[in-house]
């Protein structure tokens, strides 16, 4: 058996320009099947929801994010039975620097901050930077991750133009903080974003979106229900959601990326699948003669067929290994990128979608080489001697 092995591993490497190629398209199939799946996971199975991530709620427009509501949505949410707190969550955009470079790029919040780390309480922060925060007309803190992206220290001067809000926020850095989405955020004063509006604007008196939280995670789904019916007939309905839900919101954006995944994927699939069957095709064709002669030695069809199985199985998962030790790396970059994209902070090659793209490797190898396989077990010697090409 140990001899039989190594044959086929040497009789699926012998041609070494062809195995390379084919172990190289295998590897570069695997590569973005393993970045797809890794990609499909964290979009729609990413990470366990922290136990105060499960209790919050995100209250927005029903008609869209871009649609406002009035501040004073907050205080009647607040009085609603099962919820235990509520504060603005305030897109505000704006540029930082030269809105021209991607890199300057991330998430800016106005919310409460004396409410702020009650509805969040999993965020690490010292003390010091809490008060300051809290305390602060013009403070903002961010999270570590962001503040080491631009060098940022404590008391650090942060100018960001609006563009949404026809304001130019001067904020100084009170500190930073770690959360479990290890995204990159900046948070600061409403009321700061407030003030700094002129009177009579009517944006002084609206909020993008609330950020709810429940009593407990059995009021949350009542919760939801009981907002949306208490604004049901004003004038700015409202959809509840959970944190989750609010999040995968923004991948609806993109359209149906579950099929286009699956799609692309399946792609992949059968031209990996086309490029293996050939491969191991030219290869039995190459070596009909050679099936003979190992006949007449009393290698049964059995072995002549487990050989030519063997052998694409062995290509195919060295190219699939390859293929999934690149995505791993790919993946760890395309996390840096994520910027405030909290779903793809958690994309990675896990062992569970390694094990699949493997799997799905070894299967398409065997698959595309089952033709071929049976076709040279089946021919009879005097056919395989025969033979001439």
């Amino acid at each position: 058996m140990h001899r039989l092995g190594s044959l086929i591993v040497k009789s699926g490497l012998r041609n070494r320009r062809r195995s390379a190629l084919t172990i190289a398209s295998t590897a570069a199939s695997l590569c973005l099947l393993g970045i797809l799946m890794a990609m499909y996971g964290a979009l729609f199975y990413g990470g366990d929801e922290t136990p105060a991530q499960a209790l919050r709620l995100i209250t927005h427009h029903k008609v869209g994010l871009a649609d406002a509501m009035p501040v004073s949505y907050r205080d009647k949410i607040r009085s609603l039975a099962g919820v235990r707190d509520a504060m603005v969550w305030q897109w505000f955009g704006g540029t930082y620097k030269d809105a021209r470079d991607q890199r300057n790029f991330f998430a800016r919040f106005a919310v409460e901050p004396d409410r702020f780390f009650r509805i969040r309480p999993e965020i690490v922060i010292s003390g010091d930077a809490k008060r300051a925060f809290e305390n602060g007309r013009t403070a903002c803190i961010a999270t570590e991750k962001l503040a080491r992206k631009f060098g940022w220290k404590t008391g650090e001067r942060i100018t960001l133009v609006g563009d949404i809000f026809p304001v130019t926020l001067e904020l100084t850095l009170a500190g930073t903080y770690t959360d479990p989405e290890n995204s990159e955020a900046l948070f600061f004063s409403q009321d700061y974003l407030r003030e700094s509006l002129p009177v009579g604007n009517s944006q002084r008196d609206q909020a993008g979106a609330f950020q709810v939280q429940a009593m407990s995670a059995a009021d949350v789904v009542k919760v939801a229900r009981e907002i949306d019916a208490a604004f049901d007939n004003s004038p700015a309905p409202t959809k509840t959601e959970s944190e989750r839900a609010f999040q995968l919101s923004f991948v609806s954006f993109l359209g149906n990326l579950k099929l286009f995944l699956a799609a692309v994927s399946g792609a992949i699939a059968f031209t990996l699948l086309l490029v293996s069957g050939n491969t191991i095709s030219m290869s039995v064709r190459e070596r009909v003669g050679e099936v003979g002669i190992l006949k007449t030695l009393g290698f049964t069809p059995g072995m002549i067929l487990g050989m030519i199985l063997g052998e694409s199985a062995v290509i195919s998962g060295i190219g699939g290994g390859m293929g999934v030790a690149l995505a791993a790396v790919i993946c760890v970059g395309l996390r840096q990128g994520a910027g405030g994209f909290a779903n793809l902070q958690t994309m990675a090659v896990t062992p569970a979608v390694a094990a699949l793209a493997m799997g799905t490797a070894v299967l398409i190898g065997l698959v595309s080489s089952v033709g071929p396989a049976v076709s040279a077990s089946r021919t009879s010697i005097l056919e395989s001697l025969r033979y001439t090409g």
